[in-house]
């Protein structure tokens, strides 16, 4: 007999955009025992992205522990739950995937979804909390140390503390009974009523008889609560993709002295800091990447000028600053701090084999293009593995980021000299599960506009 899972999840935003988490549980249907606990401070996104990814956390914790159960979710966030019930439709594109990549970790037909009051959630809100906490003192959150299940016991009523359980579903049988019977529901068609609460989520504030949404829905304050199943997958053009995608957000560093005299600047010379020109044009990209609101983890070359233009975003984003030596600039040899016209004066043999030659080296040694994209190459696939489903934000420099985009569209490496890269300019490529690669921005420099 399959197992029957409960899965409580819940995600909070400081700011809606602001610092994030999520929290999740997964229970043991019958005798009401946690099995497993999940949190994560996500950075800057809004509180239903961070809704969202708690159930994905959730539904994955619970497939971890048996991939043939059944699953009963419960959250306090109408949204989520009658997005994934299929009666509300799904407009944010930060939820679009991830509300995709939730409804194939299990079939369909194994997950029914019940909306359920904020302070019958407590456990996985707790969890969040403490995940936010964490990352606001720059940690990562530890199930060791959590003492979110305790506290929401403590905080129930007492004839609603249930062994093993937060008690926020009363007590262990009765909370086990009532999902089996849920679970049990017709799975057809719009699901089974169960009750007529009118529901409000932390960042839906009631506005004359509608909760108005994230994405904009708005919706009556009356409507009932439903448990239902996720929608199936559709064919065609509309079907699921392969789920979320690793997005990295590659930002060119502000300028330095030697950026506007167009002098060659690798990682090789004399690893120059910001201009003043520089630092403000950090502090605008910082600005419009918080308005974003999508970034989770910030990656820097190890150059100051990268450093500096991260440590701007991060300070604006609340979150850390990773040193990744994979995405430094290309060592130009001989060449570091001369102009392209000094550099056809001085060693004009050298430039047109360089020009011709992805595999030419500068003068002096330095590193190929060629050997620039090997390494860009081995990081991305690093990176991929790592930041599955995120978005992540790579302050680098203009060869890797040419390089990333290179390597996207399968083009030869003669396109680098193709290319125009603003200092402090976004792009963007999407990297997906079966291989495919999306580029979806290129020197985008409209947030330096006044």
């Amino acid at each position: 007999m399959a197992r029957e899972f409960i899965v409580e999840a819940d995600g909070g935003s400081r700011g809606n955009p602001g610092p994030a988490g999520y929290g999740a549980v997964v229970v043991d249907a019958a005798t009401g025992e946690t099995l497993t606990e999940a949190a994560e401070y996500l950075g800057v996104v809004t509180n239903n992205v961070a809704e969202y990814r708690g159930l994905l956390a959730g539904l994955r914790a619970a497939h971890a522990l048996d991939p043939t159960a059944t699953v009963h979710v419960r959250m306090d966030s109408k949204l989520v739950i009658e997005q994934m019930s299929g009666r509300w439709k799904i407009k944010h594109p930060d939820m679009k995937p991830l509300a995709t990549e939730a409804s194939r970790v299990f079939p369909a037909d194994r997950v029914t979804y019940e909306w359920i009051p904020r302070e019958q959630n407590k456990h996985a809100d707790r969890l969040a909390n403490e995940a936010m906490d964490a990352g606001k003192r720059g940690e990562r959150w530890s199930a060791a140390a959590s003492t979110a299940e305790l506290d929401a016991r403590a905080s129930a009523p007492r004839e609603e503390r249930g062994p093993g359980r937060s008690g926020a579903t009363g007590d262990a049988a009765a909370g086990a009974a009532k999902t089996r019977a849920a679970l049990a529901a017709p799975r057809q068609g719009r699901g089974a009523e169960t009750c007529a609460a009118p529901p409000r989520g932390r960042d839906q504030p009631l506005l004359g008889g509608t909760v108005t949404t994230a994405d904009e829905t708005a919706v009556d304050t009356r409507a009932a609560r439903h448990v239902a199943t996720a929608p199936r997958p559709t064919s065609g053009w509309a079907s699921p993709d392969m789920g979320a995608p690793a997005t990295f957000v590659l930002l060119r560093h502000g300028e330095t002295p030697l950026t506007p005299q167009k002098r060659f600047s690798g990682s090789g010379g004399t690893d120059p800091a910001l201009s003043d020109v520089g630092q403000e044009q950090a502090r605008r990209v910082a600005d419009a990447l918080a308005r974003r609101g999508t970034i989770e983890t910030i990656l820097a070359s190890p150059l100051t000028r990268t450093r500096q233009t991260a440590a701007a975003v991060a300070e604006r984003l609340g979150l850390d600053v990773t040193v990744e030596e994979g995405i430094k600039e290309t060592d130009f040899g001989a060449w570091e701090g001369l102009t392209f016209g000094e550099v056809r004066e001085r060693h004009p043999d050298d430039l047109t084999a360089w020009l011709a030659d992805p595999s030419a080296h500068p003068t002096g040694g330095g590193e190929s293009f060629a050997e620039t994209a090997a390494r860009i190459s081995a990081t991305r696939d690093k990176l991929i593995a790592a930041h599955a489903g995120r978005t992540v934000l790579l302050v680098t420099h203009v060869t890797p980021i040419k390089t990333f985009v290179q390597l996207a569209l399968g083009a030869p490496l003669q396109s680098l000299f193709r290319m125009e890269l603003s200092a402090a300019s976004l792009s963007a490529v999407a990297y997906y599960a079966d291989g495919n690669a999306s580029v979806r921005l290129f020197n985008d420099t409209s947030h330096l506009r006044p």
